[in-house]
């Protein structure tokens, strides 16, 4: 991964590594607290009162951070805090969905610095065809932005399937055959820029942690309800990734005996029965079996697969086939959700995604299997709740995970030849 975008436009004018790499701990403490006082940020930093307000000082004067009112103060005067400033280093974010991809531009504080563009693009595409149409929507974007084109550190691209985030890799989508370089590789490549592949469950997941309700708890779940279904698994206060990236694919635990042909190869998988793309199967089954339903007034390419939108549309006017489509799916849910909560005990889980739209025609019949399968005394203090940050917290979630990330790799850079010197220093 090339930084040195991140420190030309960063911190370029730091008279030494030392203290370039001082500079970054204090904007990644900043960008994870929102605000800090200088006691604070010596804590954190490692570095004496005089240095830390000498540094602060420069990035004051540089414009990265800025005085933002006061602290708690057990006696005397009440310490300033400090923060990021905004629209100092900006991130491109990818949202890779089945059907559809989203765009934006967001500032080292998650603020959108242009309106979301979705743009009809499935994922089954090749990577050769899906470069050649996202590519031309990604100029137009940043084309479009009163933005400054340098300010752009790097992006971040999130996806459904098995993604190894270390290696850059999905391997269950956008697979070149013909090409032997990793995922992030190719959109490197095609964008000159650093690039982070994730899951797409890791956005839904840090942007409830960081910045919506599972924000302050230790131990919480977020379920990604979309085409698919995603676990985030928040324990002990971290985010928990599992030894290869993959934890959290509770869409494929196996739950139906002899049951439907998973995408993944499997059968019986949860996903074949409580997801978006099981809702969206079901409902058109029944239609063509003479189902009566307001859905029977989509059009013929909307009746091809009919977005979960519109059945959760049709149940809110009162449509019995709707509801009760949307019912089984909260009643398998929550039969699968009991073995999480026998788990990871958790104090809250957050549901996400198209299909948590749909509120109390899936979380009444998720709580009643819940309280049919799950003992009472791990149960009974854990709350359920739907997402509140709207339709592109993945996004946010991308940037916090992004900027944070793109820090971590340059500290850890920095740190590694600092140690490569020590060691030929030592050896001469």
């Amino acid at each position: 991964m090339d930084l040195s975008l991140l420190k030309n436009i960063i911190l370029s004018e730091s008279k030494n590594d030392k203290q370039l790499t001082h500079k970054y701990k204090i904007l990644k403490h900043l960008f994870s607290t929102g605000s800090s006082s200088i006691s604070a940020l010596c804590d954190a930093v490692g570095l004496s009162t005089p240095s830390m307000i000498k540094l602060l000082a420069d990035l004051l004067t540089t414009g990265w951070v800025e005085k933002k009112g006061s602290g708690l103060s057990i006696g005397g005067r009440r310490p300033d805090l400090y923060t990021l400033k905004n629209e100092r280093a900006l991130i491109i974010c990818i949202d890779i969905e089945l059907f559809h991809t989203k765009i934006a531009i967001l500032d080292n504080n998650c603020n959108f610095m242009t309106q979301v563009k979705t743009v009809s693009l499935p994922i089954s595409k090749n990577r050769t065809d899906f470069f050649s149409i996202l590519l031309p929507h990604l100029e137009e974007i940043q084309q479009s932005a009163a933005i400054d084109q340098s300010l752009i550190i790097g992006c971040y691209v999130g996806m459904p399937g098995l993604v190894n985030t270390e290696k850059g890799e999905n391997y269950s989508y956008l697979i070149d055959n013909q090409e032997s370089s990793a995922l992030v590789q190719a959109f490197e490549k095609a964008l000159h820029l650093p690039v982070i592949v994730q899951n797409d469950m890791a956005g839904s997941a840090i942007a409830e942690f960081r910045h919506g309700l599972a924000k302050g708890k230790k131990n919480a779940l977020v379920l990604l309800m979309d085409w698919g279904v995603g676990l985030g698994i928040i324990m002990d206060g971290k985010l928990r990734r599992g030894a290869t990236g993959f934890a959290g694919e509770f869409g494929h635990i196996p739950f139906i005996e002899n049951g439907a042909l998973c995408y993944c190869g499997k059968h019986g998988c949860l996903e074949t029965i409580a997801s978006g793309n099981a809702l969206s199967k079901t409902a058109k089954e029944g239609l063509l079996l003479g189902k009566k339903s307001m859905l029977n007034e989509l059009s013929k390419e909307e009746l091809e697969r009919i977005e979960p939108e519109a059945i959760i549309n049709a149940a809110n006017r009162g449509d019995q086939y709707a509801i009760q489509l949307l019912s089984n799916v909260g009643a398998n849910m929550g039969k699968g959700i009991s073995i999480l909560i026998q788990l990871f005990n958790p104090e809250l889980i957050v549901l996400s995604g198209q299909i948590a739209k749909a509120k109390q025609y899936i979380t009444l019949p998720m709580q009643q299997s819940i309280n049919t399968y799950c003992m009472t005394q791990i149960r009974e203090k854990m709350v359920i709740a739907s997402s509140e940050l709207g339709e592109n917290s993945r996004l946010l979630g991308y940037a916090t995970d992004g900027i944070d990330r793109l820090l971590d790799a340059y500290l850890l850079k920095t740190n590694s030849i600092k140690k490569s010197k020590k060691e030929i220093n030592l050896i001469l």
